[in-house]
């Protein structure tokens, strides 16, 4: 007996035209934003071997992932990020390639992790990878296009505005903690969790288990460290060590250039951004739309991953989730479907004419459909809003417009 016949998985769906107009939006105004910084398109196959995301620091755990076997029996998962199979293909067709690299994507990935129940596994992302540079300016320039997502993606839609947040952090401050900190690998995975889920009462109870000291005082403030520039000067308060202040003073200077060159969209400093994707090793980003409770941009830089792959350079990047601002897009604007230019409609034995002249139509960039019953196109065409109507027969082309 069939059971699932007529549903999608869960957390899939499908998308009707509305729906894909808007996401048609974001992806092309991405793109242009993308191609108009010197960056070229890649496209990665959507099933991996397993080895690729196996890596010894595990960022994606195996019960998260997808996993299938093809016919050799080798295990293979479905893509659940973008940045690790771009960090494969730049180790290996791509290793004697002149650096730096501006690679872009648009695809989708699939994470199946117990906390996203109910909620989408299939994400339709677009994002940028810049490999081989190690410079703030590289920083600059990913953030840059981050904040031209966010200030302009919507910009082509009718009345469309709306409040945008880029949030700077920094997973150094908090690897340089927890390396101090004495606790289990699973203790240190509890604390990333709740300090990302900004859940104070669990955290505090679980750093009481690991006693009173500078270390636990200051991972308990780490989440509160959230706001304007005024944040550098109290989280001096909070850490008083030189390594962290170094890296305080260098996100201070960021955040100063990333301010000038914003615009509208808003920026905010949060000391508490620690990524589940680990890959992170400096710099980390997450922007915001209003209309829509989490983020809609995250990226970072990672200059360790390819490594893992065998070949040792920097990079930093970011992703946009196209569905979550197609969604705030869809709040304040319904695309209508536009009508075709011309309806063309054959007589008997004139089909093939009828093509014909469909054609050299659409050379001109015309949107033409056929009318497949001839003698109710004029009333097809009135009721669809098609403006004009060929009749094509035996004696030739006749036009009949609608809209007269």
């Amino acid at each position: 007996m069939r059971r699932f016949d007529l549903i999608t998985p869960e957390g899939t769906r499908d998308y009707l035209f509305e729906e894909c107009a808007l996401k048609r939006i974001v992806e092309n105004r991405t793109r242009a934003i993308f191609k108009s910084m010197g960056y070229s398109r890649l496209i990665t196959p959507g099933l991996e071997f397993y080895d690729v995301f196996n890596r010894n620091s595990r960022y994606f755990p195996q019960e998260e992932l997808c996993k299938l076997t093809d016919n050799k029996g080798r295990l293979v998962v479905v893509r659940p990020d973008s940045t690790m199979p771009i960090a494969r293909v730049v180790a290996t067709r791509l290793k004697d390639a002149s650096l730096p690299l501006r690679l872009y994507y648009t695809q989708p990935v699939y994470n199946f992790a117990p906390s996203l129940k109910g909620r989408s596994v299939e994400i339709n992302q677009t994002g940028i990878e810049l490999i081989g540079s190690s410079s703030r300016m590289a920083d600059v320039e990913v953030i840059s296009a981050a904040l031209s997502v966010l200030s302009t993606v919507g910009q082509e839609v009718p009345g469309f505005a709306v409040s945008a947040t880029l949030e700077l952090g920094d997973v150094r401050i908090f690897r340089e903690l927890m390396h101090r900190l004495n606790a289990t690998p699973a203790q240190k995975e509890e604390i990333r969790s709740l300090i990302e889920a900004k859940n104070y009462p669990a955290l505090n109870d679980l750093l009481d288990t690991l006693g009173d000291n500078s270390i636990t005082a200051a991972l308990r403030k780490l989440p509160t460290l959230f706001g304007g520039e005024e944040v550098f000067a109290r989280a001096a308060e909070v850490f008083n060590d030189s390594r962290i202040q170094e890296i305080l003073d260098s996100m201070q200077t960021l955040f100063g250039t990333v301010s000038a060159i914003a615009g509208d969209v808003k920026i905010m400093v949060d000391l508490g951004l620690v990524n589940k994707t680990d890959y992170y090793t400096g710099l980390v980003i997450k922007g915001y739309m209003e209309g829509y409770g989490e983020e809609v941009i995250s990226g970072g830089r990672y200059d360790m991953l390819l490594s893992e792959f065998g070949y040792d350079v920097p990079a930093v990047g970011m992703a946009v989730n196209v569905d979550a601002v197609a969604n705030v897009i869809g709040k304040k604007y319904s695309p209508e479907p536009e009508p075709a230019d011309v309806l063309v409609a054959a007589q008997a034995g004139c089909e093939a004419a009828a093509v014909a002249q469909a054609e050299q139509l659409r050379a001109k960039g015309l949107c033409v459909e056929f009318a497949l019953d001839a003698e109710d196109a004029v009333d097809f065409a009135k009721a669809h809003q098609i403006a004009r109507v060929l009749l094509v027969g035996a004696e030739g082309v006749k036009e009949v417009r609608t809209d007269e």
